[in-house]
């Protein structure tokens, strides 16, 4: 209690204490690394090998791969030192959803050997990403199945109380099947590059069919019940994010679904593969850009209410990036003028907001108010004047 009351009170120039920042870590904070992530992967769409933009794209993932380091330290460490209390996150109906961002967050890492560490490494940066590739996958079908395990054996939910939170532990098994797409056409070995592709197809529909359903639930719960509470405005962009990955897994598999063309067995649906990759990653971009029309309008809504920061709003930026991939995607595979001009703009976009949201947390952090876990509740004075901040 009085190490909380303490934290509370200190002065935006003192940082929050070790003990402190581990104790109450939690993987919220991996938000970060997918918003962080996903944008040095956008600007490697506009960048030229070698240029000042694909320098400034590969630092960023370079801090990405810290960062990811660090949060992954951090909360290995809670959950060594304090492991009582880092057990009760699966109790939480809030942040045990955020247990997704781990798997989306190495992701981003994974496409990034693929973008950038390729050029630098070679061959040794595919290998890697080829078997970090299978951890994420293994996180990604935990969190998909364990999370709303739990949602229906320890949790209280009610449709009331419903956000896009809910999306974080299921999208991650799509994002997986994306970086699968991507990291196949590198590996070397035919039937690897088969098998990568196949998974990754299990991997989509182990995912989008169940997001789209709840997404059908989100709509009800938003016309029934109004709009979740400001300090959860940012939920609104979370729906985005399984639109614009499924959008963009399929462009991804339309383009690799070639290397099944030399099975005797895959090869003969290989056009069908790809066939069906075009026309879910154009039906899917169109309803991506409805929901993007849409939490615009839901911002400027809360705009006009003032929004309090909190590390939700990292929910703005990988949603959106994600999105603008796949019109990236679709205006390569299409060579239409509006698509890349629309993929500019929206790259202008994720670029203002996340320097927005990453010089906001920098603040946070050093002042220690964003260090907070929810899922202690130890106290109503922690639990009344920080609540808000558990985003």
């Amino acid at each position: 209690m009085s190490l909380t009351i303490k934290k509370m009170n200190k002065p935006f120039h003192s940082l929050a204490s070790l003990t402190e920042v581990v104790r109450f870590f939690t993987p919220n904070w991996f938000a970060v690394t997918m918003g962080t992530g996903v944008l040095a992967l956008v600007l490697a769409q506009v960048a030229t090998p070698g240029g000042t933009l694909f320098a400034l794209a590969r630092t960023l993932w370079a801090i990405n791969i810290g960062l990811f380091t660090l949060f992954t330290s951090l909360y290995s460490g809670r959950w060594i030192l304090y492991p009582q209390e880092a057990s009760k996150i699966f109790q939480h109906p809030q942040m045990s959803m955020f247990l997704g961002t781990l798997p989306m967050g190495l992701a981003t890492i994974i496409n990034g050997f693929i973008s950038f560490g390729v050029p630098l490494f070679g061959s040794v940066a595919v290998d890697i990403a080829h078997q970090l590739w299978k951890i994420d996958a293994f996180l990604a079908i935990g969190c998909g199945i364990g999370l709303p395990f739990f949602m229906f054996t320890r949790q209280s939910h009610q449709l009331s109380s419903m956000t896009g939170l809910w999306l974080l532990p299921i999208v991650a098994a799509e994002v997986a099947a994306a970086s699968g797409w991507i990291v196949a056409p590198h590996l070397i070995d035919s039937t690897q590059q088969q098998a990568m592709v196949i998974i990754s197809m299990i991997l989509w529909a182990f995912s989008v069919p169940v997001a789209l359903s709840m997404l059908a639930i989100l709509l009800l719960r938003m016309a029934l019940h109004k709009l979740p509470p400001v300090a959860l405005s940012a939920t609104t962009w979370l729906a985005l994010g399984p639109i614009g990955t499924g959008s963009l897994g399929m462009f991804l598999l339309s383009q690799q679904s070639m290397l099944l063309a030399s099975n005797p067995i895959f090869g003969s649906f290989s056009h069908v593969v790809s066939g069906f990759g075009w026309a879910m990653g154009i039906l899917l971009w169109g309803f991506g850009a409805w929901w993007l029309l849409l939490a615009l309008s839901i911002t400027c809504h809360y705009s006009r209410q003032g929004i309090p920061f909190n590390l939700g709003w990292w929910g703005y930026t990988f949603p959106l990036g994600v999105f603008t991939l796949a019109t990236f995607k679709l205006a390569q595979l299409t060579t239409l003028s509006f698509f890349s001009t629309l993929a500019i703009v929206l790259l202008i976009l994720l670029s203002g907001i996340w320097t927005l949201v990453m010089a906001q947390t920098v603040r946070g952090a050093w002042s220690g108010k964003l260090f907070f876990a929810p899922c202690l509740q130890q106290s109503k004075v922690l639990n009344e004047d920080r609540e808000e901040r558990l985003l």
